[in-house]
């Protein structure tokens, strides 16, 4: 892995099985504008918000309570150039157990500083793994973009001015 990957960790007291689960229900703490199912191995589900960001992502590699790969198989930014940026880029997840807590590394692998996304999609996912996940993990409810409602994303969409 290219080490200019986007990546973030966050260490929970939890066990791996919990982290695992906590992480394939990505309307859990990602956003409610998903549909299809984001848990199953070569299942494709597709998230937007409005015109801005759209997506199909598809599982691709599971090994129970410790990795989740995901694979990018379209993308739309509306506000970059190159509107197809994170295609074939990977969403991995690994999972590991050491001194009482759970670690979670989470590497967006394609994700790198050249591209134009780079610094939105660098707070976008610094918030939904180190804010929204850690909460659902440790406290059982994440911070998701609600369904037809505008939460993070509408703030991130203001502090980039992408609207």
């Amino acid at each position: 892995m290219n080490d200019q990957d986007y990546t973030a960790t966050i260490y929970v007291e939890a066990t791996p099985e919990k982290a695992y689960n906590a992480i394939k229900d990505f309307r859990a703490w990602w956003s409610e504008e998903i549909e299809g199912p984001t848990d199953e191995l070569n299942e494709v589900f597709f998230y937007h918000y409005k015109n801005i960001h759209l997506c199909k992502i598809k599982l691709i590699e599971m090994d129970e309570n410790s990795k989740l790969v995901y694979q990018v198989l379209e993308n739309e930014f509306n506000f970059i150039e190159d509107k197809t940026e994170w295609v074939d880029t990977k969403l991995i997840f690994e999972i590991t157990q050491g001194d009482g807590k759970t670690k979670i590394k989470f590497t967006h692998q394609g994700l790198v500083p050249e591209y134009e996304c780079y610094e939105v999609c660098n707070d976008a996912w610094t918030g939904y793994i180190t804010n929204s996940l850690y909460k659902l993990i440790t406290y059982g409810k994440g911070e998701p973009n609600p369904k037809d409602k505008d939460g993070f994303n509408a703030e991130l969409a203001e502090k980039w001015k992408l609207n």
